[in-house]
């Protein structure tokens, strides 16, 4: 990667989408405004043309672009520097480099014009906001109680949910918000919602430590959690600095040399394979030798210094490429594609209204009834969509939960060989003295768990290419029945007008296809996630945040671990009696495999019956949200054609419309969207060119 970017300029592309967003945002509300007092007139003239849903949904994508971040997730083990680095990102040594990841409180670091802290529970006690002293001393622990409540499943802070700190700094302030994760070797129920905080980020900066390449219990991470889930990761080697401290002569270039050439190698054949997507090596733009502490000492002095030499420049090129263009552009490509489709909707509704002022009471009547064949197609193509939803609703649910139901049972199979890896560190002799007993079954109970969640984690990867695949099959249908229900809606129009409306001059077909379908089809989401809550993104919805919660709330890894007794019931026992004392303690290991495996199965069956119904429901319920979603905005684009028209009846029923007066008013309604629609276009086309 040759590509280099310094602080300042990162920061003015980040201040160029931010203010792209907010002048793109404004137009939309003002848009928003535009679309509410035609409806009032139109009340008092040919009648409102039903536009309730334009203006929700530009309201949402306004308020979304307004409030618009890039929420960056930090991954880390402890020890890797992730402090250093994110006070050296940020250009302050805000955060205290002795804090221990182990306090499991997820910290989200956002702008704020005051300095603030403010701590959030998850038992009903009102959150508590408190200064930056208050907070180190109340929320952080040393090393040691870290470990030793990790050893006894015990979190540091049990009822704290998350804690939010405000700061000014220039980074947060141009929509840069960081999410601080608890460390990897925290709690397994941490570490399963660490999956909860990577699907509400768009991208995650994975710390590692040049000075320890690739632990097991990273690899382990990466493995279950990072891999083929279509997630954008920055890995980044820090301490790189370090290298050379340690060699016997630091000054010697050639040393110097091949020592990073070999530790290079190693982090390469570590991490290159979650680099690779769709067919495309990545390595060389999401990895990087970082050297924080300089930068961050580099930056305390002088906000703007250079800092060559530390791999800043070279990530934050990657980064402000990632950020401020792949995401950037196409964030502001949904908002452009909402705008036209507003655009194409209002031409639509003023082209129709305006020949249809001519008609008397009776001959609009008659126009509306020669159209309701029409609209029955329309209910039909509503009806079709809806069952073909159903019908995959009912196919992948059942796969899904067949195949969780194979896959539990299959478990002990595999459970020798699979288990080998994540059996207890300790010497397996300690689990004859009382003393170390305790911490001996405390590491069993933690090899189980993690061995457990892994399989959990690689069983639920398969499940997400399942549902994949299914919605990608429902993103086509939905294009698809879109296509003809605009083939209908354009044959309505002709009939009550007596001739085509013609689209928009360089319109596609995306931008005059029915809002619904463009939902359906997942071309714009509406809202974007927090971290406090389940995103909406997508096709309407994050499914994946649906079979993530049944996986953590519902907690199958701990039904298992449970239902087996492992540590310390029926396996104990029948350790105790192998007489180990009288084999060697590799023979005793497999003894306590085999032990673990004979209680392991049998349960398996128990546990596959009975989640299988968890399962599908959780499965079926995604799509259930999808085709609810659906319904509803196909039945309220319906109706708002049928209302339309009937808003137009009453009103000619009521009194006499002056014509002349009212096409002048749709005319310069239609005029009013077209020009707010065309600024979205050019500030749309004037940040490309500026990112290219």
């Amino acid at each position: 990667m040759n590509q280099k970017i310094e602080t300042t300029n990162f920061l003015n592309d980040l201040d160029r989408v931010a203010k792209t967003r907010a002048n793109i945002a404004d137009t939309l509300s003002h848009l928003v405004q535009t679309l509410q007092q035609a409806e009032l007139e139109g009340k008092k003239q040919s009648g409102s043309l039903e536009l309730d849903r334009d203006v929700e949904d530009l309201s949402r994508v306004a308020q979304s672009l307004q409030q618009g971040v890039f929420r960056l997730l930090v991954l880390g083990d402890m020890k890797r520097g992730k402090s250093t680095f994110l006070n050296a990102l940020i250009g302050e040594n805000l955060l205290p480099s002795d804090v221990n990841p182990c306090t499991a409180i997820l910290t989200v670091l956002r702008y704020g014009s005051e300095k603030k802290v403010t701590v959030h529970f998850n038992d009903n006690t009102p959150s508590e906001t408190i200064d930056f002293k208050s907070f180190k001393r109340n929320y952080t622990i040393d090393s040691a109680e870290a470990k030793r409540l990790e050893e006894q499943k015990k979190e540091a802070f049990p009822n704290v949910d998350y804690a939010v700190v405000e700061y000014p700094l220039p980074l947060l302030e141009k929509g840069i918000e960081i999410v601080d994760s608890p460390g990897l070797n925290d709690t397994e129920a941490r570490n399963e919602l660490s999956l909860g905080y990577i699907n509400n980020c768009h991208a995650v900066l994975f710390v590692l430590r040049a000075t320890q390449p690739c632990t097991l219990g990273e690899r382990r991470y990466l493995e279950n959690y990072i891999k083929d889930r279509g997630l954008t990761v920055f890995f980044l080697i820090n301490a790189w600095d370090q290298v050379k401290e340690s060699l016997i002569d630091p000054d010697d270039p050639e040393e110097l040399e091949e020592a990073e050439w070999k530790l290079q190698r190693v982090f390469k054949a570590n991490l290159a394979e979650y680099c690779q997507i769709d067919g495309y090596d990545w390595y060389e733009e999401r990895v990087f030798e970082l050297s924080s502490l300089l930068a961050l000492r580099r930056r305390i002095k002088d906000a703007n210094a250079s800092l060559e030499g530390t791999g800043f420049p070279e990530f934050m090129a990657a980064l402000n490429t990632f950020l401020t263009q792949e995401r950037a552009i196409a964030e502001l490509r949904q908002a452009r594609t909402l705008a036209r489709q507003t655009n194409s909707r209002i031409r639509e509704s003023v082209e129709r209204r305006i020949p249809l002022l001519e008609d008397d009471v009776n001959q609009l009547k008659e126009r509306i009834r020669s159209v309701e064949p029409e609209f029955n197609q329309l209910h039909e193509i509503q009806r079709q969509f809806k069952g073909e939803i159903q019908e995959l609703r009912d196919t992948k649910a059942k796969i899904i939960a067949d195949s969780f139901r194979d896959y539990i049972l299959n478990l002990g199979n595999t459970f020798e060989a699979d288990f080998i890896r994540y059996q207890p560190a300790l010497n397996f002799f300690d689990f004859f003295s009382s003393k170390k007993r305790d911490a001996f079954e405390a590491q069993l109970r933690k090899a189980f768990e993690q061995y457990i969640n892994d399989k959990l984690a690689a069983w639920s990867l398969t499940a997400e290419k399942e549902m994949d695949a299914a919605f990608a099959q429902l993103s086509k249908s939905a294009t698809r029945y879109g296509a003809s229900y605009t083939k209908v809606t354009d044959a309505i129009a002709e009939k009550l007008t007596g001739h085509k409306i013609p689209s928009i001059s360089g319109y596609t077909q995306e931008d005059n296809a029915p809002a619904w379908a463009k939902w359906a089809a997942g071309i714009f989401s509406l809202a974007r996630g927090n971290i406090a809550g389940v995103a909406m993104a997508g096709a309407g919805f994050d499914w994946k945040n649906i079979i993530l919660n049944f996986i953590t709330v519902f907690g199958i890894g701990s039904i298992i671990t449970t239902a087996t007794g492992v540590v310390l019931g029926p396996l104990g026992f029948a350790v105790l009696g192998l007489g180990v004392g009288m084999v060697q303690a590799d023979q005793a290991r497999k003894e306590l495999v085999k032990a673990a495996k004979k209680e392991l199965v049998k349960y398996l069956p128990q546990v596959a019956e009975e989640q299988w119904q968890p399962v599908h429901d959780a499965i079926a319920e995604c799509f259930k949200t999808y085709e609810q979603e659906v319904t509803n905005r196909i039945n309220e684009d319906i109706t708002a054609r049928k209302t339309e028209l009937d808003n137009l009846v009453k009103q000619k029923e009521s009194y006499e419309i002056d014509r002349a007066t009212e096409v002048e008013r749709l005319r310069n309604f239609e005029g009013e969207v077209n020009t707010a629609v065309e600024t979205v276009e050019t500030a749309y086309q004037a940040f490309l060119e500026a990112a290219t």
